[in-house]
């Protein structure tokens, strides 16, 4: 009996931790939301790749006269589909947030530099894209979501 505590004590710390963990973190599946109407727009995974995050749309919530490709990207993501389109690279942890990279913008085919932060437990993440300064720029709530 004492022998079965013990685990189950044990099974359930590494549990905890390992949920703290996860939380930690902005890796996993994420639900845009349209500024204008608050409609889900995309799915994003974000995986990290030797300690930086990297972000590829998985899965798109099409509207009437949305584009399928991103044609008004430059260079190698020109024309690519949006779905399986990476939006977001190279961002490294720098205290409480991660920045230092970038995120492509597939409506309009402009790349910004980005800060990511997670809210509320890990349930939201605030995702910022600007222009020189992180003044001027623009931030969204993703919501966290689970695989498509």
């Amino acid at each position: 009996m004492m022998k079965h505590n013990v685990s189950t004590f044990i099974a359930t710390t590494l549990l905890v931790c390992f949920s703290a963990f996860a939380d930690s973190t902005p890796v996993g599946f994420w639900k845009t939301i349209d500024d204008a109407t608050n409609e889900p727009r995309a799915i994003v995974e974000i995986k990290e790749v030797d300690g930086k995050l990297f972000g590829n749309i998985v899965k798109t919530f099409p509207k009437e006269g949305d584009k399928t490709e991103c044609t008004e990207c430059s260079g190698d993501k020109k024309n690519k589909p949006i779905v399986g389109l990476e939006i977001i690279w190279d961002l490294k942890k720098d205290g409480d947030e991660w920045s230092g990279g970038h995120i492509l913008d597939p409506k309009n085919g402009k790349t910004y530099k980005a800060k990511l932060a997670l809210q509320d437990n890990g349930e939201k993440l605030k995702v910022r894209g600007f222009i020189g300064f992180s003044l001027l720029g623009r931030t969204q709530t993703w919501l966290k979501s689970s695989a498509p």
